[in-house]
């Protein structure tokens, strides 16, 4: 099964490359399948990685960024593959 997480934040305005420059330079202690990082208006930054595990599994996710860096608490999404073309 792969298992996609999503990790989204919001830096505070003006600090968007300085937050994307962090997100790419987070190792997580796995590898995952894939990750891709990205960037959109209001200074927000989208990091996506892909997983070949179980839905519930214990994988690593991107942390929170410092508190200064960000306006809002990261939010974070799994989802479950159900088709790909």
């Amino acid at each position: 099964m792969t298992v996609a997480l999503m990790w989204e934040a919001r830096a505070v305005p003006d600090r968007g490359e300085e937050l994307l420059t962090w997100a790419r330079a987070q190792e997580l202690p796995a590898s995952p399948l894939r990750r891709e990082t990205f960037r959109a208006p209001q200074d927000r930054v989208l990091v996506i990685t892909w997983w070949d595990a179980p839905y519930d599994a214990d994988l690593p996710e991107l942390p929170e960024p410092d508190g200064e860096l960000i306006t809002r608490a990261v939010h974070r999404w799994r989802f479950e593959s159900v088709a790909a073309d």
